[in-house]
């Protein structure tokens, strides 16, 4: 049975912003310089993670000293600010996408980037009012794949879980929305769309160009007029 959506929660690195070669840049640079081989690790899987929890996996891996891990998440981000504003750029069919669900519904930003990051970025591509809420997983006791953050989202705007549009580029994002039991439009990579979370999407897009509106007006409460 599919459940009637009233609203949309949208992700933001990778999805709106094509900020996750931005945030590798980051990583490559300032762990680099810590000794962590990142180029040479097989088992680097930590997209769509609260910044947090990638320095405490590197960290657990490759141990630094110097810095400590709240240095260097402070570090991070401040590099990532500087190469949105620097080097970023929307992704194609964001602005669309973002304004064919808005006329369905409220639309809210769910992220695991930290609050401040999220409205410096939006801030630098004139978005900063677009979203009726902006919640980043620095808040929650979990991050992605723990639903939290899109469960905080959803209540913001008043909106049952089971009644919400998730859209992701992650796998950790997916298994979040679906653990919160909402619907999932998941946009992976190339490299990232055999991972088995995608599975669980409810429909998978290789851009936001094509969400389609036929899709969404099945889905929604109400068509647009």
């Amino acid at each position: 049975m599919t459940m009637t959506i009233a609203a949309t929660l949208f992700d933001m690195d990778g999805l709106i912003i094509d900020s996750e070669v931005l945030w590798h840049e980051a990583e490559l640079e300032i762990f680099g310089d810590l000794g962590v081989d990142l180029e040479g690790a097989t088992d680097r899987n930590t997209k769509g993670l609260f910044v947090a929890e990638v320095v405490d996996y590197w960290f657990g891996r490759y141990p630094w000293s110097g810095p400590s891990r709240d240095d260097v998440v402070a570090m991070l981000l401040a590099r990532v600010g500087e190469l949105v504003e620097s080097k970023g750029r929307l992704l194609p069919g964001a602005l669309r996408a973002i304004e064919l669900t808005s006329r369905r519904g409220p639309v809210a930003l769910a992220s695991s980037t930290p609050l401040a990051l999220i409205e410096r970025s939006l801030s630098h591509f004139g978005l900063g009012d677009t979203f009726a809420s902006l919640h980043s997983a620095q808040f929650e006791p979990y991050g992605k794949p723990h639903p939290g953050v899109f469960l905080t989202a959803a209540a913001a705007l008043g909106v049952a879980p089971a009644n919400c549009l998730v859209l992701e580029d992650s796998a950790a994002g997916v298994l979040a929305a679906k653990a919160g039991r909402m619907t999932v439009v998941a946009v992976p990579t190339p490299a990232d769309r055999e991972l088995a979370a995608f599975s669980l999407a409810d429909l998978v897009l290789d851009s936001l160009e094509d969400l389609s509106e036929a899709w969404l007006d099945a889905r929604f409460s109400s068509s647009v007029a």
